[in-house]
């Protein structure tokens, strides 16, 4: 059921940050840390400029929508785990900014297929 969204600097290319190994590892841990039922979706976005204190720098932000009735406490352990994932994928390269959010999809989301 998780809803993922991977922004990332373009210029990340495989080598930098291997996105489908990093899927392939992702989906699993999400489902089950939160404990989720069903199957995870996962969108790349890939941004041509990124700003990290008013430079250009490479960055990678991960944001997981969950239905609510999670803690503050799993939601903080999901981000570090996924935190922890990302860092093993852009580790490799240059030095880039990474950041997790999980959050509560709102009461209007529906999802068929």
């Amino acid at each position: 059921m998780p809803h993922i969204t991977v922004d990332y600097t373009e210029r990340l290319d495989d080598t930098l940050f291997d996105r489908r190994a990093f899927a392939k590892e992702l989906d699993p841990l999400v489902v089950t840390e939160s404990h989720s039922a069903g199957v995870g979706k996962i969108f790349f976005r890939p941004a041509p400029l990124t700003f990290v204190s008013g430079e250009e720098h490479p960055y990678v932000h991960v944001t997981v929508a969950l239905l609510p009735n999670r803690s503050p406490a799993q939601k903080a352990h999901l981000s570090d785990a996924v935190l922890a994932l990302l860092g093993r994928y852009t580790a490799g390269g240059p030095h880039v900014v990474t950041s997790v959010e999980v959050r509560d999809l709102p009461d209007s989301y529906r999802l068929r297929g």
